[in-house]
């Protein structure tokens, strides 16, 4: 008899721009069943009582970008001028979806926003907007500042460097270009956050060689499945074996998670 495929929850990107929910959660979702599991999209509007519902149903969360900024208050800031408003329908189902995913150990993807809210949630900060190359003057001194948001059109924005060791670098591995002990991998890039300081029980997993960008985060618990990116594989799934990789290794876990006894 074949097993039921794993079900994934994914929370919509947005509780305020319906255009980028149809625009973003699709890849979302094609990426999820492409790899072998169905997709359980949470909307932001429903009871908490009906999204625990459902999630009770799933047995992994992927946390997915979002145009929104997670409120600075909660991690000690106050909102500079650059900071989007913040989207209190997100935040409140990611705080749902990751208090139940940590508390049965079920495996977390995220995703751009979806990093930035995992860290938060691990009392982690955030850097709330990244120096803009044209930003700085002409003076030839702009060679350590990345473009972190030339925006969905251009695919490979550039490169991360994975540390060596992480299951990012297990799931990759044969797929990016060496680099000694590490690996180098060209990624799209839509985001003007970034982490400040990795949250609780969180390991830095890929960083940008350029400015030092944290680009990937991993939970320290070696029996769960925790990785977060700062790109958007889902937007590269047909054309990055890569991408492909990271959605088998975490559909993988999905199949092999139990709830805990």
């Amino acid at each position: 008899m074949t097993s039921p495929l794993p079900r994934i929850a994914i929370p919509e990107p947005t509780s305020t721009d319906e255009a980028y929910n149809r625009r973003s959660l699709p890849q979302y979702i094609h990426a999820v069943e492409a790899a072998g599991g169905t997709a359980v999209p949470i909307s932001l509007v429903q009871s908490r009582t009906e999204q625990a519902r459902l999630l009770a149903s799933c047995s992994a969360i992927l946390l997915p970008g979002s145009p929104a900024d997670i409120d600075p208050v909660r991690y000690g800031q106050q909102a500079v001028k650059e900071c989007a408003a913040k989207d209190e329908a997100r935040e409140a189902t990611d705080n749902l979806l990751l208090r139940d995913a940590f508390d049965q150990g079920k495996p977390i993807l995220g995703v751009c926003y979806g990093l930035q809210s995992l860290n938060v949630w691990r009392r982690g900060s955030l850097i709330q907007d990244l120096p803009h190359p044209s930003a700085i003057a002409p003076s030839g001194e702009d060679s350590a500042v990345v473009n972190h948001e030339p925006g969905r059109e251009v695919p490979n924005a550039h490169p991360v460097l994975v540390a060596p060791g992480s299951r990012l670098f297990e799931a990759i591995a044969g797929l990016a270009e060496d680099a000694g002990e590490q690996r180098m991998l060209s990624v799209n890039s839509s985001h003007h956050q970034a982490v400040g300081s990795p949250g609780e029980r969180l390991k830095v997993a890929a960083t940008s060689p350029v400015d030092g960008v944290i680009e990937a985060l991993e939970g320290a618990e070696p029996e769960q499945f925790v990785v977060a990116v700062q790109w958007h594989p889902e937007r590269t799934y047909e054309s990055s074996a890569a991408s492909r990789a990271l959605f088998a290794a975490f559909l993988e876990a999905a199949r092999s998670w139990a709830p805990n006894p």
